[in-house]
């Protein structure tokens, strides 16, 4: 089905039939033009694309900053050249992350949102991947930056 919709929005339809054009649709009905032409259900909503593509983007650069440490003996310009790799994937995320959210965010709003969620999945990494337990000093540090973030989101755009 998605397919059919992608190709749609390559396609002018001004003088298409839609029963030609997509069987599935009433026929007799012209199609709007290819600019006009709408996905039938966005996937996820535009505040929740960008936190999604942030945590993606977290979770690839925090990798790429941190994996090495359980792999001292790989020579370092290699840890360099692959965490260029990953970060090239972070960015790839990040980029339209911060393009999207603009739209429903503050730039303010974003950044606080992508440091609360550099600080969980940094958490998470450094238990599960590196086996260094979280202490209640990081919890608590980490928990008053996750305050700071309550308050830049009370300030009206």
């Amino acid at each position: 089905m998605w397919g059919k919709f992608a190709l749609a929005s390559l396609i002018d339809f001004d003088d298409v039939q839609r029963s030609q054009a997509c069987p599935h649709l009433k026929p007799n009905k012209i199609l709007p033009a290819k600019s006009e032409v709408l996905m039938p259900i966005q996937p996820l909503s535009s505040y929740l694309l960008p936190i999604c593509l942030l945590i993606g983007s977290n979770v690839f650069m925090t990798t790429a900053w941190y994996w090495h440490l359980r792999y001292k003996e790989v020579p370092l310009i290699s840890v360099i050249f692959i965490s260029w790799g990953l970060a090239f994937v972070e960015y790839c995320l990040a980029v339209p992350a911060n393009r999207f959210g603009s739209a429903v965010f503050s730039p303010a709003q974003l950044k606080t949102i992508q440091e609360v969620i550099t600080l969980l999945v940094f958490a998470i990494f450094s238990v599960l991947y590196l086996k260094n337990p979280l202490t209640w000093g990081q919890a608590f540090g980490f928990l008053l930056i996750a305050t700071g973030a309550f308050f830049v989101f009370q300030v009206p755009r």
